[in-house]
């Protein structure tokens, strides 16, 4: 079986805590290699991790949704505050490490959801930074 037909594979068999975490992984990896902001890749990034958390937050109201109402809208004003963030990040005046800092916070949250173990980045943050540098790019 070739590596495409794996991560085929692999993408369907995954729950929703496991996509959303691999998904998370890979953009907090690209908003950690960011050197310019003003370079167009770095621009596409931020932009990249603000339609994410867009479609958390889309995912959020939806009345099927089954978590807490409470949660539901600490999360819809976290990405109130990611989306403001992300344009002080373009405009050039603030830093992506909140950006990272809160996909890491929300990563360890869906991990500790799945009740995973030491060896997994909720219960290890050694764990959860070499998940996000080895996450593939593809």
């Amino acid at each position: 079986m070739s590596y495409k037909t794996y991560q085929a594979v692999q993408a369907r068999s995954d729950t929703p805590q496991q996509a959303e975490y691999r998904l998370l992984a890979d953009i907090t990896r690209r908003l950690i290699s960011i050197q310019d902001v003003k370079d167009p890749r770095s621009v596409e990034t931020v932009y990249d991790n603000i339609a994410v958390w867009s479609t958390f937050a889309a995912d959020l109201m939806l009345p099927e949704n089954p978590l807490p109402d409470a949660l539901k809208a600490q999360m819809i004003s976290l990405f109130l505050w990611v989306e403001r963030h992300s344009q002080q990040v373009l405009k050039g005046g603030a830093s992506t490490g909140p950006l990272i800092d809160v996909n890491k916070s929300i990563m360890a949250g869906l991990s500790a959801q799945a009740g995973v173990g030491q060896n997994h980045p909720a219960g290890n943050p050694a764990a959860a930074e070499r998940a996000v540098k080895t996450v593939d790019a593809a």
